[in-house]
């Protein structure tokens, strides 16, 4: 079988992860890299690939034209959460799975989440900044460093890592309210503890927000000006999932004018975000906004467990078995 590999991984690697599986199922198998986005060369390697491994830096889209290319494609499989830089509808339409690595990095990114939310509450970058400027704000953030037991955190999307978050604000004290397309059944939410709210009124409602949905064309753009205006003076709004998932020039003029209390914002909808970029230049003035590039899933503890996801998935399809975790079919 034929495994193209778009992520920048070297060839000897690839080899080492799959070795000691292909010599016990007596699988025989060739890898491909490809790390440039090169249509012509992929198109090429695409016709008689049986297996892709897509790109973790999302540098190399796998477009329609690329699906159409795709003679004995059994799996796609991406090696993040994240697949919007592929076309999904397209490879359905031809029959083709695409697979993420379902939840493997979803503590990592609950993880981070808390940590945002929990840095603007309590003011923390200020403080470390104003220090270091020997000036001791003690007095200064007395009344308005605040604690998030007894709040009510808000979620927009309980998925694997909506309900990670969900955990960890439970037991740090908070109230959990959640919305999501899918609501769940009346006893498993009464088991866990979590109240559904339509989209506005958990803005209205809740102290903090953190959206954990995948990007879409439904989904694009989802928090602008309209559902900024609708959060609290005083709530903090987080973004671990996609830039586009919010207008980041209302995410600033929020900030700016007040309508929410701070921003915590681990992905932007150019990466990596120049001068240019709203965020960028809200936090240069001062604003209760953290930014992180990207980092929140991007531990060495997920890595291990999206590559152990990434092999055992591939080595399903080699045996013949249905993939795990497929989002298009």
């Amino acid at each position: 079988m034929k495994v193209l590999i778009l992520s920048p991984l070297p060839e000897g690697v690839i080899r080492s992860l799959f070795a000691a599986n292909l010599t016990k199922y007596k699988i025989e198998a060739h890898f491909v890299t490809i790390n440039e986005y090169n249509l012509d060369a992929l198109k090429r390697e695409l016709a008689d690939a049986d297996i892709v491994v897509g790109d973790y830096t999302f540098r190399i889209p796998i477009t329609a034209e690329m699906c159409d290319a795709m003679n004995k494609v059994k799996l796609i499989q991406q090696p993040s959460t994240g697949y919007d830089h592929i076309d999904i509808r397209a490879c359905a339409k031809k029959g083709i799975p695409v697979a993420n690595i379902g939840g493997a990095n979803a503590i990592s990114v609950a993880e981070h989440t808390l940590t945002l939310a929990l840095v603007l509450l309590k003011h923390i970058t200020y403080a470390h900044q104003k220090l270091l400027e020997g000036i001791w704000t003690q007095a200064e953030l007395l009344n308005v460093a605040t604690e998030l037991s007894g709040k009510t955190w808000g979620l927009v999307g309980l998925g694997r890592i909506g309900r990670e978050v969900a955990e960890r604000a439970k037991s740090l004290g908070a109230e959990v309210i959640y919305f999501d397309v899918k609501r769940l059944p009346e006893d498993e939410e009464n088991k866990l503890s979590y109240s559904f709210r339509q989209l506005q009124r958990l803005l209205s409602e809740a102290d903090v927000v953190s959206i954990h949905v995948p990007l879409t064309l439904e989904t694009e753009h989802m928090i602008g000006e309209k559902e900024l205006r609708m959060m609290r003076s005083t709530s903090i709004f987080i973004n671990p999932s996609r830039g586009e998932l919010t207008d980041e020039a209302a995410v600033a003029k929020a900030l700016r004018e007040g309508w929410i209390g701070g921003a915590g914002v681990d992905v932007f909808s150019k990466e990596p975000p120049d001068e240019t970029n709203p965020l960028m230049s809200a936090a240069q003035e001062g604003l209760n906004i953290v930014l992180t590039p990207h980092l929140a899933g991007a531990t060495s503890d997920a890595r291990m467990r999206i590559i152990q996801v990434t092999v055992e998935n591939v080595l399903r399809v080699m045996l013949g078995q249905k993939p795990q975790n497929v989002v298009n079919l």
